[in-house]
């Protein structure tokens, strides 16, 4: 349960905030935020109910941090990217690849992400927590831009074709982000399973801008 690449190579007090983090984010995959309690991640991590509280104040903050933790996840693999000499069609493709691939290897914290800010703003927040949701709302647009803006570029390229911006990224992230309802592993041969699902996904997605050999 605890394979996740965020959980390597940290201070103990770290790895207690991370390993509690990844239970969270496999108890709400599983069951949803409603039907997830902090007992249910306490049960997951074999510990007791205490230990959570002593790094998250309430089941929102614990959600919220998922969500945090799933965005940076997806920053790190896919803004350097945008810094390469490749051209802009190519910057998509590479983009996509690895949006898809955070979609299948970190996939309880992407579901979080999926479910989101609205899920949370239908709670009871405090203040404080609807200034988070705020605040992660603006990361998930500041994570599409990133998308938007090679977009309009190859487009202008000639090299995909769409009417709207707006419709054509709504579309695009609903393919690379489909994974995370569906995708089941098949542990007898991972990372062939996972390229192949990658490869398909963005295959889908691009040929849907009209991206030429997609």
């Amino acid at each position: 349960m605890m394979g996740s690449p965020a959980l390597r190579e940290n201070s103990a007090p770290e790895n207690s905030r991370l390993e509690i983090l990844q239970a969270a984010a496999e108890s709400f995959e599983q069951r949803g935020f409603s039907a997830t309690s902090i007992d249910d991640v306490a049960r997951m991590l074999g510990c007791t109910k205490g230990r959570i509280y002593h790094h998250f104040g309430s089941k929102a903050d614990l959600f919220a941090a998922v969500f945090r933790l799933g965005m940076e996840m997806n920053f790190a693999a896919v803004e350097p990217l945008t810094h390469t000499d490749a051209s802009a069609t190519e910057k998509l493709r590479m983009m996509a690849e690895e949006h898809v691939r955070q979609m299948v290897t970190t996939k309880p914290f992407q579901r979080v992400v999926w479910d989101g800010v609205e899920l949370l703003m239908r709670g009871a927040l405090t203040p404080e927590q609807r200034d988070e949701c705020l605040r992660l709302q603006q990361s998930r647009k500041r994570y599409s831009a990133l998308f938007r803006a090679q977009m309009e570029k190859a487009k202008a390229d000639g090299t995909v074709q769409y009417d709207d911006l707006s419709v054509a990224t709504q579309v695009l992230f609903t393919c690379l982000n489909s994974p995370v309802f569906w995708y089941r592993p098949r542990i007898a041969d991972l990372r062939k399973d996972q390229d192949a699902v990658i490869e398909q996904v963005v295959r889908f997605g691009l040929n849907g801008l009209g991206m030429k050999e997609a």
